[in-house]
């Protein structure tokens, strides 16, 4: 009995650092992974803008080091080319700098930096490097928890390697892209809080934008998603993204869903 309660208060104390309305789909907050643990994800992304159906798989190992620190690697496989195959990698990494704590209310700024690289040979306009694109990028999260809402912010700013030797004549070859994002989410339940088993429901609506400083290209995204965490470690996110506005050509992201399953293991780093 006494082990079941120190194991309850670990799960519990995990993710009091993260409140479940904050952990965004399309996005990450502000707030940090608990210290010392880790987490694996699997996500699929499909895209309806192609004459063809098309699909990504991203599996990602992501490590709290502690609770200002932590890091993503990531590989990225699709079959936009033709064939399935791995195409590139990344390694995310987001530093906290501020957190304000009351009673049922935080605010929390990051800086995060992504380095990237993909061996795929055509460019788009949009900059991506979640597969598109090898590059760098950086930029600052600020995310507000009010009770049961949860607001985040986030500016970045990626630069696109050059490689002449994967440019397609007649395509554009992307250089420099700010991005832009505004995302909510909302705890549906549990209306009170009885114990970690509970499962979290939570809804969220974001805005994804991208500008093109050199083109003037831009364009902004509508992304709804539903998600529920089991056992406050296991996560499952479904969504979609749109665009509502934006005249930026030959997008790969356009209309695509995102479904995603991560399994978290805490204190599992000496």
């Amino acid at each position: 009995m006494v082990k079941m309660f120190k194991l309850a208060l670990i799960f519990i104390g995990a993710y009091s650092s993260v409140s479940a309305q904050e952990l965004y789909v399309f996005t990450e907050p502000a707030s940090n992974m608990p210290s010392k643990s880790i987490g694996v994800r699997l996500t699929n992304e499909g895209m309806f803008n192609n004459p063809d159906f098309v699909s990504r798989t991203i599996p990602e190992l992501m490590v709290g080091f502690n609770k200002n620190l932590m890091m993503h690697a990531q590989a990225f496989l699709s079959d936009f080319d033709g064939k399935y195959r791995l195409e590139g990698a990344s390694i995310y990494a987001k530093y906290r700098f501020l957190s304000l704590d009351e009673a049922q209310t935080h605010f929390r700024a990051a800086a995060f930096g992504r380095v990237s690289t993909s061996k795929r040979p055509t460019y788009t306009r949009d900059v991506n490097l979640e597969g598109d694109n090898s590059g760098i990028q950086g930029g600052v999260v600020l995310t507000q928890l009010l009770h049961k809402l949860a607001l985040s912010a986030t500016l970045g700013y990626a630069h696109a390697f050059k490689d002449s030797d994967k440019k397609i004549f007649g395509t554009p070859q992307p250089s420099n892209m700010f991005s832009y994002s505004l995302s909510s989410g909302y705890l549906i339940l549990p209306v009170v809080y009885k114990n970690y088993k509970q499962p979290n429901f939570n809804a969220y609506f974001e805005l994804l934008g991208k500008t093109d400083p050199a083109s003037g290209q831009s364009y902004l995204d509508l992304a709804p998603a539903l998600q529920v965490i089991l056992n406050s470690t296991t996560r499952i996110d479904l969504g979609y993204r749109f665009q509502a506005v934006g005249n930026m050509t030959n997008r790969y992201t356009k209309n695509m869903y995102l479904l995603r399953a991560e399994f978290n293991f805490f204190n599992v780093i000496k």
